[in-house]
């Protein structure tokens, strides 16, 4: 057994989940046990500095380079703090924070390559920790032609897949992304697993939270309010007519395309309707929930015989109540909607348990992407390791 922290903060910048687990297996064979996980909030003044980076706000060299320091800092505190009380771990998986997501212009220029940013350098997490660490998980997948994105569906696909069932596993992050699951007792089903980026998660639904409480909250607990709330179905057919929507996998976005910018087209399009705060919600909600399964419907292979989700949104019973609807809706055929919880794997860390795998693949010399979900031209390991030699001896402030 190895045992790995995972790291990460996503598209929503709440905070660091970190999970510390133990693995061992390969793929076929892979097993992890949790043994901690923990979000760790970030300060809310760095909080307003990273969000302001992801809306394009504009920042000098030196400062990047600052928030760039006090990211790894926040991660290296959290590294440490989720192993209190446990012997020390053996490796660090980080995949940092993501500040900037360009996806290749594959129907433009095959040559043109995408861009990935996360910040939160894992050479400095390794020296202030003391745990040889991998971080810039993206860069080579981007580097061989892929999106960089989604690159959990290797994990998925061996921690995850059944036997007989066809499943899809939704995470419903900042953003949305699907791993579509064949059974494993079917020929070739690593080669026909499919997976892609489905759109907003819960960035516009915490964008309109702000800004309906002034900043006071920063999201809708349970998806109480939006509950209250009636969703506009004319407009919600509108907005899922967006270009991103329509264009076949490989694909990926983020903040860049679904943040703030196109949250106040939102606000400009409700003024043709009379809609109270829990509408808004309850269309924006809808929007996620619609731009889920129409992409299913339109790229999968097979419906799903079960949907089980995770990531902040499979906290969400409003949200996830409506996924089962929609995806039902006209079927003969029942999808139930489940967390990853209830057949084992942590809902809530489960993209950091994703990155220790990651971490831990890469240490093995065992790849990390699917070419057909990513679109890159080969299978490659993924991340950059960064060993620690003489660890420095700087304090960590909580």
């Amino acid at each position: 057994m190895t045992r790995v922290i995972g790291l990460i903060s996503g598209t929503s910048v709440d905070g660091i989940d970190a999970a510390l687990v133990e693995i061992s297996g390969t793929e076929l064979d892979l097993k992890i046990q949790l043994l901690a996980g923990e979000t760790y909030p970030y300060p809310p003044e760095l909080r307003k500095k990273i969000l302001a980076v992801c809306a394009n706000s504009a920042i000098s060299m030196a400062e990047l380079a600052e928030l760039d320091d006090t990211i790894a800092q926040v991660f290296a505190q959290a590294a440490q703090n989720i192993q209190t009380n446990y012997p020390k771990a053996e490796l660090i998986g980080s995949h940092g924070q993501t500040v900037y997501h360009r996806p290749p212009k594959t129907q433009e220029n095959q040559n043109s390559l995408g861009y990935s940013l996360q910040l939160g350098r894992g050479e400095v997490i390794a020296q202030l920790t003391g745990i040889n660490t991998i971080s810039n998980f993206r860069v080579a997948d981007i580097a061989c032609g892929g999106q960089g994105a989604p690159l959990v569906s290797r994990i998925d696909a061996f921690l995850l897949s059944h036997p007989t069932e066809h499943r899809c596993i939704q995470n419903i992050g900042g953003m949305g992304n699907v791993t579509y699951l064949p059974p494993r007792s079917q020929e070739n089903w690593l080669q026909s697993i499919c997976g892609w980026d489905t759109g907003p998660g819960n960035s516009l639904l915490d964008l309109a939270i702000q800004y309906l409480t002034d900043g006071s909250k920063t999201y809708d607990k349970n998806g109480e309010w939006a509950a209250s709330g009636t969703p506009c179905i004319a407009l919600v057919e509108r907005w899922v007519k967006h270009p991103f929507f329509q264009e076949p996998p490989p694909k990926s976005t983020g903040r860049e395309l679904f943040g703030v910018e196109y949250f106040q087209q939102c606000l400009a399009d409700i003024k043709d309707y009379e809609l109270s705060s829990g509408d808004l919600l309850a269309t924006l909600t809808e929007l996620t929930v619609t731009s889920i399964v129409q992409s299913y419907r339109k790229f999968l292979p097979k419906m799903p015989d079960k949907v089980l989700i995770c990531g902040g949104g499979s906290r969400n019973l409003y949200l996830k109540k409506r996924l089962e609807s929609n995806l039902n809706l006209n079927s003969e055929t029942l999808h139930p909607v489940l967390t990853t919880d209830e057949v084992g794997l942590s809902a809530d860390y489960k993209e950091a348990i994703a990155f220790a795998v990651l971490a831990y693949w890469r240490n093995q010399g065992i790849a990390g992407n699917l070419t057909q979900v990513t679109g890159a031209q080969k299978e490659i390991t993924l991340g950059n390791i960064h060993f620690v030699t003489n660890p420095l001896r700087v304090s960590i402030e909580s």
